[in-house]
């Protein structure tokens, strides 16, 4: 038996692991086979991830929501590697994971199960976790080496176990994952169970998403201006930080949008973000306001479309980042909170374009946000 510097056993695996195989036309390593260059632990310890014999290994000391994280987040893309099973395990790649939240909720879940299975469910191998069964289920689990295959081409979603067929979805039709981010990092999840990965390649596609940055970088604060009160305004590197009491507003107008941003408050924070606005905050004469007010027993808490319907609580975390998407379409609003939808109105009355806005409620409160974005 070979022991691993972590000082548990496993069987020994053939000698030789094809730590750089010869690409196929296009495609990029992501893994050199000696270290985590291009990845990064996330949510745990340095030492929940690590490299052996060849291949990256989860530790079992480690457990959720602890992951292995890509650098760089991808959005179209033909992914290919290989997972080694021995006994029970469990573990997932996450496609298209956010910078915070739930990665198998506002991104993607293929899971990885030891279990075989004659009917497949939708928390088996090759599933989208825990909502789409595979087609079939076919895994190699005697200490062997499996190949996966993921292509995603929005909305086009196609994945391969042992070079088998599995998913075949438009993922658009599906209510449940349509509004799931389009790009996002490329991950693998931590249960504790000591799966390993080895001849990680990727080829992108091209990219379809065409976002207008509302705040990026301090450069971007020149698209906003004061449009009622006193906030106040602080760009701080990627994070845009607004305090004190009143409104900043986009120059731009904005009618039919999808809007996506990182949102963090100080605790019982009470804000908003306003949509289809005249100008001048909550005082305009026509606007809509989705609330941010993480107080699970307010009339109207995080994520609520104030004054007309009331959000399911979404259990954000004070002072935490967590993921809006706000997506408005003629008479009807949605909203998601951490891949989650908490809000959906279908009787919007004004329908012409407006300004966004950010409401600074009270001095001695803050609220900040990064990666806000928006597309039409």
């Amino acid at each position: 038996m070979a022991t691993t510097r972590r000082g548990f056993l496993l069987t020994p695996i053939v000698a030789g692991l094809a730590q750089n195989p010869d690409l196929e036309a296009g495609f990029t390593s992501l893994f050199d086979g000696k270290s985590l260059r291009g990845w990064s632990v996330q949510e745990g310890p340095e030492t929940a991830f690590y490299v052996d014999e060849g291949a990256i290994v989860v530790h079992p000391g480690s457990n959720f929501p602890t992951w292995l994280r890509s650098d760089r987040r991808y959005e179209n893309f033909d992914f290919r590697g290989e997972f080694f099973l021995s006994g029970w395990m469990d573990s997932g790649v996450f496609l298209h994971a956010p910078d915070h939240g739930r990665n198998a909720w506002a991104g993607f879940e293929v899971k990885l199960f030891h279990q075989a299975q004659d009917v497949p469910d939708a928390y088996g191998n090759g599933s989208i976790f825990p909502l789409i069964a595979p087609k079939a289920v076919y895994v190699k689990n005697k200490k062997e080496w499996n190949t996966f295959r993921v292509v995603f081409d929005w909305p086009h979603l196609r994945v391969w176990m042992n070079d088998t067929l599995v998913q075949d979805l438009d993922v658009e039709t599906n209510a449940e994952l349509r509004y799931r981010l389009r790009s996002g990092y490329l991950g693998f999840e931590s249960l504790s169970y000591p799966i390993r990965f080895r001849n990680l390649r990727i080829r992108e596609l091209p990219s379809k998403e065409k976002w207008e940055s509302l705040y990026e970088s301090p450069s971007d604060a020149g698209l906003w201006f004061v449009s009622e009160g006193k906030p106040v305004l602080q760009p701080v590197g990627g994070v845009m930080r607004l305090e004190g009491l009143g409104h900043i507003a986009t120059k731009k107008q904005y009618k039919d949008f999808e809007l996506h941003t990182y949102i963090r408050t100080s605790r019982a924070h009470n804000g908003g973000v306003i949509f289809r606005s005249s100008g001048g905050g909550t005082r305009a004469q026509r606007h809509y306001e989705i609330q941010l007010h993480n107080v699970e027993g307010a009339h109207f808490p995080t994520g609520s479309l104030y004054h007309y319907k009331r959000a399911q609580y979404p259990r954000i975390v004070d002072e935490q980042w967590w993921l809006l998407q706000l997506v408005v379409r003629g008479a009807s609003v949605l909203g998601r909170i951490n891949g989650e939808t908490v809000l959906q109105y279908d009787t919007l009355e004004n329908v012409d374009a407006g300004h966004i806005e950010l409401q600074a409620h009270q001095t001695g409160t803050w609220v900040e946000f990064k990666r806000l974005r928006i597309k039409g």
